[in-house]
């Protein structure tokens, strides 16, 4: 009877030695601060901002008017001792310096500029929409984060149940009241939590480094741990106004219109470097020997004849290019409008399953383990049967982490089809 005492009230031992132990010295994370920081240091988003340089230096170099060109001739010069006179004919020595224009036609250049602003708005475009999936990436990371935490949680209070359940079985076997057998097997029984606790982990430790990989920081800097709860929203958007907000303002869809319109400026340059450029020349020419002496100038046109070569290959890239951006347009569009459905379906189910787990699951599978427990420690259960109840109450915390994650990620996957600033 003494025995069953002491079992009863190391049963009711405060909640806190159930929790694992705390690590000292670790990083403490928020959300909006790995967000943050991944959008200025992630290595492949920095990456992706280097594109707009070159896109800025394509539409300088668009701007650029093409070069005059200078030429220097000399001629009939007496350089091989033959002698210049009236007798022979020879010279007068000729000396002339000649300049060349390109007249651009068509408007040429300010095609070339227009098609160089949209291919700059192409890439901002793109750099937004890397910057919404990445945004959305730090999110579920971040998630990934928070319920591997829960799951070592989860995995230390087993532990800490199944020691405490060691330690009555000990103090029983002394006393008598149990078989060395059943002692063995709940040692069995935490060294095999204690594995599960492990796993736990390291699960918690990859994850820890997955998000340090996208804030762009180095492995040597340290796990961090992440501060806050899982998101709940208590309202969520109407799928009009997700469907609108999602049509107005994600970035691949506004990406997509600008290949369109870049496709469209492009074809518009095609079409006029099919009229050839006028090279526009003058010469002054200079002459002075026995024969003759004077000055002159001189003016050439050049006029390209299209007789053969008429563009006629870029013109169909082009059209085709045009047609098949539109067609593009068309089907993001469309894939958006069923993203938007699919998230909203995927949280209305992840709240359903939410609330059945907090209203139903989490009180019962307490109560068995509770009851279950008290029942061993006086003889009424066997081992078997607490280990049981205490795998579905695991099961069930862990359901429970899950469910809540699955509810906020769908929250952060809504804000990123939508096109809303998800780093809150």
């Amino acid at each position: 009877m003494q025995v069953k005492t002491l079992a009863i009230s190391l049963s009711l031992l405060p909640g806190c030695c159930l929790a694992p132990p705390a690590r000292l010295h670790a990083e403490t994370i928020r959300l909006e601060q790995a967000v943050r920081e991944a959008c200025e240091h992630n290595r492949d988003f920095v990456a992706e901002r280097a594109g707009l340089p070159v896109a800025e230096a394509r539409l300088q170099t668009a701007r650029l008017r093409p070069n005059p060109t200078l030429s220097l001739s000399a001629d009939h010069l007496d350089w091989l001792g033959t002698g210049f006179t009236e007798a022979n004919g020879g010279g007068p020595s000729e000396v002339a310096v000649s300049t060349e224009f390109t007249w651009e036609r068509a408007g040429k250049r300010s095609r070339r500029m227009a098609l160089a602003e949209k291919e700059r708005a192409l890439v901002e475009w793109e750099l937004k929409e890397r910057r919404r999936r990445l945004i959305f990436e730090v999110q579920n990371t971040f998630i990934d984060v928070m319920v591997a935490r829960e799951h070592r949680n989860v995995a230390g209070e087993n532990l800490s149940f199944m020691k405490r359940i060691v330690g009555v079985n000990e103090a029983r076997l002394k006393a008598g009241d149990l078989s060395e057998v059943e002692v063995i097997r709940s040692q069995v029984a935490a060294e095999q939590m204690e594995s599960a606790l492990q796993q736990a982990e390291l699960a918690l430790r990859l994850s820890q480094n997955r998000l340090l990989l996208l804030m762009g920081r180095s492995g040597e800097s340290g796990l961090p741990e992440a501060d806050g709860e899982f998101r709940r929203d208590s309202e969520t958007a109407s799928p009009q106004e997700a469907r609108q907000s999602a049509l107005a303002g994600r970035p691949d869809l506004r990406a997509a219109a600008a290949e369109e319109e870049r496709a469209e400026a492009d074809l518009a340059l095609q079409k006029a470097l099919r009229r050839g450029d006028l090279e526009l020349g003058t010469e002054y020419r200079r002459q002075q020997g026995v024969n003759g002496m004077g000055n002159s100038l001189g003016f050439t046109v050049n006029v390209p004849l299209p007789l053969f070569d008429r563009n006629q290959g870029e013109l169909a890239r082009a059209a085709a290019e045009r047609n098949r951006a539109a067609l593009r347009t068309a089907a993001l569009r469309a894939a958006i409008l069923s993203e938007v459905a699919t998230a909203l379906d995927q949280q209305a189910t992840a709240r359903q399953q939410l609330e059945r787990i907090e209203s139903v699951l989490l009180k019962k599978a307490r109560e068995v383990r509770e009851v279950t427990e008290y029942a061993y420690q006086r003889g009424e259960a066997s081992l078997l049967e607490l280990l049981d109840a205490e795998k579905a109450y695991m099961e069930t915390m862990q359901s429970y982490a899950l469910a809540r994650a699955e509810y906020s990620r769908s929250s952060y996957w809504i804000d990123a089809v939508t096109a809303k600033d998800g780093s809150k």
